[in-house]
């Protein structure tokens, strides 16, 4: 069986409309967070501090969900570049393969800092 997918049309680019603002959304709630957790805060933020925050499970889920909010961010906007702008078709592969790779790098990375 064959699908045709057809790439142009009044809703094929809602998907990825959807998820900047959903991620871009997520992104904004883990600052405004952050920021109370500064501005109720008595003294400096020194090292152990930044160990006693993160050592709470909640905060570490929060920081993962914005991770992969980030990444997924990243990633859309990257595509999209990516495929107006990026010629020949293989440049715009590799860089897109590139771009995968580098940002799935990353959010392991992260996996790696909060739960080490």
């Amino acid at each position: 069986m064959v699908v045709n997918r057809v790439v142009v049309g009044a809703h094929y680019g809602t998907g990825s409309w959807i998820a900047q603002r959903v991620t871009a959304l997520l992104m904004a709630l883990y600052t405004l967070l952050l920021l109370g957790v500064f501005l109720a805060r008595r003294g400096p933020m020194d090292y152990a501090a930044w160990k006693a925050l993160f050592a709470s499970g909640w905060m570490r889920v929060a920081t993962l969900i914005f991770a992969v909010s980030l990444a997924w961010h990243a990633w859309v906007g990257l595509r999209d570049i990516l495929m107006d702008y990026a010629r020949p078709d293989s440049l715009r592969f590799a860089l897109q393969v590139a771009s995968i790779v580098l940002i799935a790098v990353y959010l392991g990375w992260t996996v790696q800092i909060l739960w080490r």
